[in-house]
């Protein structure tokens, strides 16, 4: 297939196909830039998570490491909440600060997402509109005198083609979309399973004040008696 009848196909479609290729280039523009980051964001966020399931307990200067650990990360919102609140809050509240954490990050995650299912759904849709096209093209042969019944069905032929370009960019499309939104099941899966850890451990932490208050005014009552 040479770039003349590629042009040819194009015109033959009123310009649909040029259409098309812009989409695809679009696709697959959100595809490798989505992929990139959200295949960075896990590799990167599975060594917070496996720092945080190596620590008994975590206080202030375990946070302080897990957050330079995170950086830009998703999972660095969620140590800079626990921080925060390390002190002043009981679990429960704790794990609702968290959950309103991963409520804010979640948006963040899918950006952009909405290309390709606007991709999947409008690149059928365009290249049965181009073919449409070039079957008007094509029938419109019909009416010209001596023609060659050859003329009509190369020119469905040529029409088909649009349908089949269609077809083609929303199967890469859903496909790529699938894979991403997998990508972000597991981030967020990630997020959950750091706030769990972080409830878990800091839970504990903030109960050994109080625990040890206890003690100490029990011991003072027996002095005292």
């Amino acid at each position: 297939m040479t770039l003349k009848y590629i042009i040819y196909l194009a015109n033959y479609s009123d310009g649909i196909l040029y259409v098309l290729a812009a989409l695809l280039l679009v696709a697959l523009a959100v595809l490798i830039d989505r992929f990139w980051s959200l295949r960075s964001t896990i590799l990167r966020g599975q060594s917070v998570i496996r720092a945080a399931a190596g620590l008994p307990v975590l206080r202030q200067g375990e946070l302080k490491n897990l957050l330079q650990l995170a950086k830009n990360l998703p999972e660095a919102a969620l140590v800079d909440t626990a921080m925060q609140y390390l002190d002043t809050t009981s679990p429960e509240a704790m794990a609702s600060r968290l959950d309103e954490t991963i409520m804010l990050i979640a948006p963040s995650l899918d950006r952009r997402l909405w290309v390709l299912d606007t991709v999947v759904t409008l690149a059928p849709l365009m290249g049965l509109f181009g073919t449409i096209i070039g079957m008007f093209h094509a029938f419109n042969v019909l009416a010209q005198p001596g023609h060659a019944p050859a003329e009509v069905t190369g020119g469905v032929a040529d029409a088909l083609v649009a349908t089949a370009f269609g077809l083609f960019i929303a199967m890469l499309g859903l496909a790529g979309f699938n894979a991403l939104s997998n990508q972000v099941r597991l981030v967020v899966h990630q997020l959950d399973s750091l706030k769990t850890m972080i409830v878990n451990r800091t839970g504990n932490v903030s109960a050994m004040p109080v625990n040890r208050a206890v003690n100490m005014q029990g011991h003072a009552h027996f002095a005292a008696v």
